[in-house]
């Protein structure tokens, strides 16, 4: 789910410093630090005192140079709380709702899932896998901690069943035509170790469906997207750190590509009963990617700092100006900017959501109220700024709706 985000559904270990966790080779170097981050972006905060209160973690980044995949070296799982209070959902958008629609769809058709049955690791709050069950599968099963079975209409909630929950401890054989993880193994620290579990699960079912999607770390390296890089993601895949690990844990790879405005990668699977697939030429090409994730997380720190500097110049003229500014999006880009603004947080005056269940709570670390849009009326900002440059039409449309007139901006 994703992303902003889905669940881990393990209880992972935390990083051997000296190893990459994906390959376990020692060739790992660190290229990015910051302390006092929030160790959770999407817990719903009740009051403003506890969301300043709240606990922190320290990210120190490394890439391994033998397989390109990135990862926090500090990163401590005993801070893990996933539960019923996780709201990760970008459901409520439009944009969003449409994409996991045509995905559905594509999945349903390209693997003959008409009729057949799929499990969701990490299923969120459900609404991709209803999705897939409106795209034309016979049943699903959604396994997560955080699922609200009660928010799921009525004309699929018969055909699904939900694990409240984690894999594999609570769900441990992958029994089903197509196994779905969407934005969780962003979540996984002991990424090699996690896959290698779900390759067991599934056993010799060798026609199941392995389909995932998940951040690509090569477009946040390469961008300085420091919003998108937070305590939650310990592991940071790119498309050729992703289709290593798949191989080597036991997967062959059918199809890999890149969706929602260039963010997420998407990769198609099948289990082999050989411990790692051979490469063909096109995938030998795609795949090579390894200097330029290097070359990206070379500049990444210096690009951050840049990044940084642009937004407080920016926000610190609305202020002086006698204006305000505010950020649409409470979810983990959110919480990620406003930790990265440090002491000019304050100037953000809120955060606005289209996210009913955020409405009235407050950002974790910086404790900024949680707003409908409607309450811009009252606010009236000077400055909004989209957390997803993906959404900025749409903002624009509900800005519009709301007659609300000021700068939309995107991170």
């Amino acid at each position: 789910m994703i992303m902003n985000t889905n669940r881990v559904n393990s209880t992972p270990t935390a990083h051997d410093h000296g190893r990459c966790p994906a390959c376990g080779s020692t060739a790992t170097r660190a290229f990015y630090e910051c302390g006092g981050v929030p160790v959770h972006s999407c817990l719903l905060v009740e009051d403003q005192q506890t969301a300043l209160e709240f606990p922190r973690g320290e990210l120190d980044l490394a890439l391994c140079t033998a397989c390109g995949f990135a990862f926090n070296r500090r990163f401590d799982p005993s801070h893990n709380a996933y539960s019923s209070d996780y709201e990760e959902t970008q459901g409520f958008s439009p944009l969003f709702r449409e994409f996991i629609q045509d995905l559905a769809a594509q999945w349903v058709q390209r693997h003959g899932l008409e009729g057949k049955k799929v499990v969701e690791i990490g299923c969120g709050k459900g609404e991709f896998l209803a999705e897939m069950v409106r795209a034309g599968v016979a049943s699903g099963v959604g396994v997560d901690p955080g699922v609200h079975p009660e928010r799921i209409d009525d004309d699929v909630a018969d055909r699904l069943s939900w694990v409240k929950g984690f894999f594999p401890q609570d769900y441990p054989v992958l029994d089903a035509d197509a196994v779905i993880c969407r934005h969780t193994l962003e979540h996984i620290a002991p990424v090699e170790e996690w896959m290698r579990t779900v390759r067991a699960a599934i056993g010799d079912r060798t026609g199941t469906a392995v389909l995932f999607e998940l951040p690509d770390v090569r477009r946040v390296l390469e961008e300085g997207a420091f919003w998108d890089v937070y305590y939650e993601h310990c592991s940071y895949f790119s498309t050729g750190s992703l289709a290593r690990l798949f191989r080597r844990t036991g997967f062959e790879i059918l199809r890999q590509w890149t969706a929602y405005d260039g963010q997420y990668l998407i990769i198609e699977a099948r289990p082999t009963m050989n411990d790692e697939s051979g490469l063909s030429p096109i995938f030998a090409i795609i795949e090579d990617d390894i200097a330029a994730v290097s070359e990206a997380a070379d500049r990444f720190a210096t690009a951050h700092a840049e990044m940084i500097g642009r937004w407080r110049v920016r926000l610190r003229e609305v202020a002086d100006a006698g204006g305000q500014s505010v950020i649409w999006g409470s979810g983990s880009k959110g919480v990620a900017f406003l930790a990265a603004l440090g002491d000019d947080a304050p100037l953000v005056n809120a955060a606005v959501d289209i996210n009913p269940f955020k409405h009235g709570r407050y950002m974790a670390g910086s404790g900024h109220r949680i707003v409908a849009p409607k309450e811009l009326a009252d606010i009236r900002p000077d400055l909004v700024i989209a957390m997803n440059p993906a959404y900025l039409d749409e903002i624009g449309r509900d800005l519009t709706d709301l007659e609300i007139t000021t700068h939309l901006e995107a991170v």
